[in-house]
This record gives structure tokens, C-alpha cells and sequence, in this order.
């Protein structure tokens, strides 16, 4: 997993942390939807797109590129591909702004010069994740995002001390489960080598915690309501109920009940 599908990953659960890097916080932040589009009648496809909710006054849309590696067509590419889209969808929006995020500087395209009427602009940011301070004095949004830039001695470390944050800064806008999700996802992508189950054994997770154990629990609940059924469907047969009002009377789909039955 290359790490900018990670931070597409974070953006999809989370729109609102790329308002945690801008200037620019809408109202609906929250509300906002992360989106892959295409543009028709061209080539395009715009990986990063945030679009406001439905009913957003100003409509803003943001473009967003997440960048690890040295691309110098990069903005060539972001940009045509930016105008293109609202060239095609000029009645769903008010304004726009492109942020464009980088592990470093050092990635950055040298040319900065073609497109300046861009960069120079207001509407367009450019992120540093290596530049934005110590990671444990920074929100748990951002936090979360220098996670995936860390080195491997480092992100252990720095990944408990997020889990311990995650513990006493829970929001409803992030929720606790989903972020130590994206956690353990990161420390796998970084130590491929490991399983899941010991990667969040050297993060110190509890079983409770993890995603693993919670399918596990809802596998093992639907194990009991198969095993019930089973039970239950074959005796309410015999005293002449049809398959549909079995269903109805234990909340279960027909598809269940006749499996059952079998």
C-alpha cells in the first residue's frame, strides 16, 4: 500500500481533517464528502475532491493531492485536471481551493514559476507534513496524518503515544475505534512483515480495541443467530406457521429462515 492511498483512506473517514491544515475552515467542515471523479468527455480522473453538503452556503469545493514522491509534472497535472472539473460542473459551486500536500518539501516540483498565478494565489496551499512541529503538541487529526511519514523506529512509538491521545481526546467527529483502525493500518503498511494481530500487539492495543476482535464478535454473533434458527425454524414449522411469518415473528430475513429449514 503506497502511503498517499493511506491518507485517501484517512480523508474518506474523516473529511474534516483537511480543514485542520487550511486556513480556510467552512462551516460544514464535517459535512464535507471525499470523493474520487471523473471528468467526462477527457482522460481525467481527480483522485482527492471534497465537496460541500447539500445546501452549503457558500458552496466551496476543494481539491486536494497528496504527494510522497518527486513528481515534476505534478502540478502540470493537478491543476488542468482542477480547472477541467469546474469547467464541467460550473452550476454545483461558488469558489474553490487546492491544497497540496507533501512528506517534504524537498518533493516539491522545482518549477514554481509556469504556474505562479496558481501558487501565489490565495486559493491554493501548499502542506508540509514534515514542517508542522513535534507530532504530540499538534491535534489528533494532524497527528494521525504525520503518522504515516514517521520512521520505522520512530512510529511505534509515536503510534502508542497517539492510541493514549485517541483514548482522552475522543470527538465525534473522529471516533475512536476508526482512528486506531487507520493506526494499525499505517503500522502495517510499515511493518510488512508482520501480521495485524502482532503489529497491535506491539502497539499495546487491547483485544477489545482492535477491528480483528470486533469481526470476530459480530462472526461469532451471527454463528449464534444461525445455530438458533436451526433450532427454532424446524419447531415453529411444525405447528403449521409458513416460512414468511417465521421470519416476521423472528425479525429475520425469509432467505435465513428457509436455510434453516433445510
Amino acid at each position: 500500500m503506497k502511503r498517499d492511498s493511506i491518507y485517501y483512506q484517512i480523508f474518506k473517514r474523516f473529511p474534516g481533517l483537511l480543514f485542520e491544515l487550511v486556513d480556510y475552515h467552512p462551516s460544514q467542515a464535517q459535512n464535507y464528502r471525499f470523493e474520487s471523479v471523473e471528468v467526462k468527455e477527457t482522460a481525467f480522473r481527480i483522485d482527492g475532491v471534497f465537496l460541500p453538503p447539500e445546501g452549503a452556503i457558500p458552496r466551496i469545493i476543494f481539491f486536494a493531492e497528496v504527494q510522497f514522491q518527486k513528481d515534476e509534472a505534478l502540478y502540470h497535472r493537478f491543476f488542468t485536471e482542477s480547472m477541467m472539473y469546474l469547467n464541467r460542473n460550473q452550476s454545483q459551486y461558488d469558489d474553490w481551493y487546492c491544497v497540496v500536500i507533501f512528506s517534504s518539501r524537498s518533493l516539491e516540483p522545482s518549477d514554481t514559476k509556469t504556474h505562479r498565478i496558481f501558487l501565489n494565489s490565495d486559493q491554493v496551499q501548499r502542506i508540509y507534513l514534515d514542517e508542522l512541529g513535534e507530532p504530540n503538541q499538534q491535534p489528533v487529526g494532524i497527528n494521525l496524518m504525520q503518522l504515516a511519514i514517521a520512521s520505522s523506529d520512530a512510529m511505534a512509538e509515536q503510534a502508542k503515544q497517539l492510541i493514549e491521545r485517541v483514548q482522552l481526546e475522543e470527538t465525534d467527529a473522529l471516533p475512536k475505534n476508526e482512528i486506531i483502525d487507520i493506526i494499525t493500518t499505517i503500522a502495517v503498511y510499515k511493518f510488512s512483515t508482520l501480521s495485524r494481530e502482532e503489529v497491535e500487539v506491539m502497539l499495546g492495543l487491547t483485544l477489545e480495541q482492535t477491528r480483528v476482535y470486533q469481526e470476530a464478535k459480530a462472526e461469532g454473533r451471527e454463528e449464534q443467530k444461525t445455530e438458533m434458527l436451526k433450532v427454532t425454524v424446524p419447531l415453529l414449522l411444525k405447528t403449521g406457521m409458513s416460512v414468511e411469518q417465521i421470519a416476521q415473528q423472528l425479525n429475520v430475513d425469509v432467505e435465513s429462515v428457509r436455510k434453516a429449514a433445510q
